[in-house]
């Protein structure tokens, strides 16, 4: 699903890793190991095409998402915690923000009538009519309760935040999930919720 072939990424003189080549198949878990620094990081975010290597290439099957964890914390401190989450599906968010902006208004023309049928039923394939008991059900097993929802992100500790942005991954249903620390400021109960749920991951 995921392969590298002669991945090696420098900084100036500074060799972090050289001559990658590993093959990740469906199906499977896998953990990188390795000290601070060591480029475990860096290697997550080649993978997901977030950074370039310096050499080498990055080969992923045809039709397959990722899923990547954030790692920039503040990227959403003026979104609420679920329409944060909602915006890890990009096509359902877009057609929600869309559909929300046509039914906000008074009167339609014929053409956004027309429109609005449309998205109706690209919304529904697209699971929008579960979209916040879905996105409820992640933020309730990593500790939220339901009356937070509606807050902004800035007013969430750092912990908390990555709380949100792992949902915002899980959300989308990606075929690969890259994540980079998850289990970072998450408490026992919820690290034993997402080792159960990535167990039943496909």
């Amino acid at each position: 699903l995921i392969a590298t072939s002669m991945l090696t990424k420098r900084f100036g003189e500074d060799v972090l890793f050289e001559d990658v080549s590993v093959k990740f198949t469906p199906g499977n878990c896998y953990g990188l190991v390795g000290a601070n620094g060591s480029g475990k990081s860096t290697f997550v975010k080649i993978l997901a095409g977030i950074e370039p290597a310096t050499r080498g290439e990055v080969t992923i099957g045809p039709d397959c998402t990722l899923g990547y964890l954030r790692q920039d914390h503040a990227e959403f401190d003026d979104v609420s915690i679920l329409n944060t989450v909602f915006m890890g599906n990009k096509k359902l968010w877009e057609l929600h923000h869309e559909r929300e902006a046509l039914y906000g208004k008074a009167e339609l023309s014929d053409a956004e009538h027309e429109r609005s049928g449309v998205i109706e039923h690209e919304f529904g394939e697209a699971g929008g009519y579960t979209m916040e008991a879905d996105a409820a059900k992640l933020l309730a097993g990593l500790g939220f309760t339901e009356d937070v929802f509606a807050r902004e992100m800035r007013t969430l500790q750092g912990g908390f935040k990555l709380r949100v942005l792992l949902a915002q991954v899980l959300f989308a249903h990606p075929d690969v999930l890259l994540l980079d620390e998850p289990t970072n400021h998450l408490d026992l109960e919820s690290i034993e919720w997402l080792v159960d749920l990535l167990t039943r991951y496909e």
